[in-house]
């Protein structure tokens, strides 16, 4: 679909604005709006049409305008931004509509449990509506969305709250029943919410393509994962909703990413400068945070956009755009080493939300591969079964990937092809759960591990920086038996018995009594297997051992990696390539987020890092090598494939160019 390239520096500015305030838009300034994001080097601005409080903030013919707005203001900042080179995408508020669903409690989204989506009647809160295309709900949105289109110059739709429940109101009942679907089944209810979701994006996408060629569209569910793919050609670009303090966390970006880049469309990051999350007034993010945020999504191949609300009064705060401006100054800087640069990775991990496995917003198992393979500075994507392999080395299937006959295949003529395949727990077993379908798989599939905790003893030959001893795994993995010529890498160790009421000994779990005779890990040609949940329990638990453990073993399938270096874990490395002019960059970044306070993770510190030595695979010996953004060429040394450098110091974020 065509559409507008993103830009780097951008800002979503929010303005959720309660009918009950007074005053609205004005202190808007159209020249001090335009000197303020210019000073702080932003390059477009995500501005309102409505609400959550389905509230409007332009002239309209919908009775939906704000009835305290004291200037046609969506019209002003467009005007005012357009003139100054700053692009204006328009937001549209969908899922929450206070205005309409006050009126019409009938289209809203009903739970099979009876009860309304959304706040309870005496809580402060949106109610969320149902998108079926039935609902006169969704031809206000329509209507509204032409106006839009209609009366202003659009760069591009933003739709939020982009989401369907198994609604069982009484379109989607009839909706149901006529497509011979059982409302009583929740498979049924699920496959019918899906249609629905889809069938409302494909009606926007297609009447805004009647109207104006070009303008970018996203449909926000604040996640982007598998479950997109049935709907991309909706969508122009991708908008990667994650604010770490705001119930995201520090890992979420960094999964997604790795994942939506691989979808091959145009990306941003999305954080806050909050000190929470959205419409945090008067919570400012640390500048260093601010800055890894950003960072990282450049480090990734991506622009960058950080989120504000505005004030009622439709000023801008001035201390926000100066922290703001404070990091797009360096982001503008660093831009000419992104600009259609592209991930270079040697590993791939299978996202179990492909399967619809997924356990939380950063599911368990995907997490913590993503953990180690990050703490041990390889360089990976997460994928599905539908993206390339070719280009890896080795894939991972972390704990609970079950086999269907598509990705069978796919995975046997990986491995055929030279790859390492990497299993774990209940990975490779049918979708049935009763044996391992892969062709190659070193170990016969038993039944449950009798025991839970039980201990595991790592084989001499990948025992290094392991402490000698029988060391817990905290979750329940399966009982395994080596086939004919597969090599252990460890052995499962029994404890006296479970804990139980009937018998329990000390505090926590049951010491270790004897072996099991039975493999822990298992290796046969190029495929690995793990019997526990060994990534999904490193997420969770964070045994040193389970990482050192893993790429032992990986190590021996896969004895080099791309990039590698005497940094600690805390250091993030992640090599990309710009075709034009044909050169690599290496970002190296060190910031380390802190849960100081309750839930709010946080980076306040800067820690530097001295004499680094990284070592990155590269065909030839480079004409050049610098950092980016200094002129002096560094020294380097190039064998074996390789290019050996040293940095004296990092500070933060630096990139390491070989030209």
């Amino acid at each position: 679909m065509k559409a507008l390239p993103l830009a780097y520096r951008q800002v979503h500015l929010d303005f959720h604005t309660s009918e009950q305030i007074a005053g609205i838009g004005k202190e808007f300034d159209p020249e001090q709006f335009v000197a303020t994001l210019q000073e702080a080097r932003v390059n477009s601005i995500t501005c309102f049409s409505k609400c959550h409080h389905g509230m409007i903030y332009h002239e309209t013919e919908f009775p939906a305008k704000h009835p305290h707005l004291e200037t046609n203001l969506l019209a002003e900042q467009i005007e005012a931004c357009h003139a100054a080179g700053i692009r204006v995408p328009i937001y549209i508020s969908v899922g929450l509509d206070m205005h309409q669903s006050s009126r019409h409690p009938e289209w809203r989204e009903l739970g099979v449990d009876g009860k309304i989506r959304g706040a309870a009647p005496l809580d402060a809160g949106w109610h969320k509506l149902c998108f079926n295309s039935a609902s006169p709900y969704i031809d206000y949105v329509l209507a509204q969305t032409q106006e839009v289109l209609d009366n202003f110059e659009v760069d591009g739709l933003f739709f939020d709250i982009i989401s369907q429940g198994q609604c069982v109101c009484q379109r989607c009942l009839a909706g149901m029943l006529e497509q011979d679907l059982d409302p009583e089944c929740e498979e049924d209810r699920a496959a019918y919410a899906a249609e629905v979701l889809a069938g409302f994006k494909r009606r926007m996408s297609q009447d805004i393509r009647e109207r104006n060629s070009e303008c970018n569209i996203f449909y926000n569910a604040g996640h982007v994962g598998p479950g997109i793919r049935s709907t991309l050609d909706t969508y122009t670009h991708l908008e990667l909703e994650s604010l770490p303090s705001g119930g995201w966390g520090y890992d979420h970006f960094p999964t997604t990413v790795r994942y939506a880049r691989g979808l091959g469309y145009d990306f941003l990051g999305m954080t806050g400068k909050f000190q929470k999350s959205w419409a945090d007034f008067g919570g400012f993010k640390d500048r260093a945070a601010l800055e890894y945020e950003c960072f990282t999504a450049l480090a990734e191949g991506g622009k960058c956009s950080i989120g504000d609300q505005l004030h009622p009064s439709g000023a801008l705060d001035p201390a926000t755009y100066s922290l703001i401006g404070s990091v797009y100054a360096e982001v503008e800087a660093k831009e000419p080493w992104c600009v259609g640069a592209l991930p270079v990775t040697e590993i791939g991990i299978v996202t179990p939300e492909a399967l619809g496995r997924e356990d939380g917003r950063v599911d368990s198992a995907a997490g913590g591969a993503y953990r180690m393979l990050l703490e041990a500075h390889y360089q990976f994507d997460i994928v599905d079964g539908e993206m390339d392999w070719e280009r890896y080395r080795a894939v991972i299937l972390p704990d609970k990937i079950h086999l269907t006959p598509d990705l069978k295949e796919k995975l046997e003529a990986f491995i055929a092809g030279g790859g390492v395949a990497v299993l774990s727990h209940e990975s490779g077993l049918d979708p049935d759960h009763e044996r391992f379908i892969l062709d190659g798989m070193p170990v016969y599939y038993r039944n449950a591990a009798p025991y839970n905790p039980d201990f595991v003893v790592p084989a001499e030959a990948v025992s290094a920086g392991i402490l000698p001893s029988q060391h817990v795994m905290y979750d329940r993995g399966l009982e395994v038996e080596a086939v004919a010529g597969a090599e252990s890498l460890g052995e499962v160790w029994h404890p006296y018995f479970n804990r139980t009421y009937r018998h329990f000994c000390s505090h926590f779990h049951t010491p270790p009594e004897k072996a099991s005779g039975f493999p822990a890990a298992a290796q046969l040609g190029r495929v690995i297997y793990f019997a526990h949940p060994i990534f999904g329990a490193y997420f969770r638990h964070g045994p040193r051992m389970y990482r050192q453990w893993f790429l032992n073993c990986l190590q021996r399938a896969l004895p080099d990696k791309l990039v590698r270096t005497n940094a600690p874990t805390t250091a993030h490395l992640t090599l990309t390539h710009q075709p034009d002019p044909g050169r690599a960059v290496l970002h190296l970044l060190h910031y380390v987020p802190e849960r100081r306070y309750g839930a709010v993770p946080t980076i306040e510190d800067v820690l530097p890092l001295h004499d680094l030595e990284v070592s990155i695979e590269f065909p030839q010996a480079p004409d050049r090598v610098y950092l980016a953004g200094t002129e002096a060429s560094l020294p380097f040394d190039y064998a074996d494939g390789r290019v050996n450098v040293i940095l004296d110091r990092l500070d933060g974020h630096a990139m390491l160019v070989l030209e």
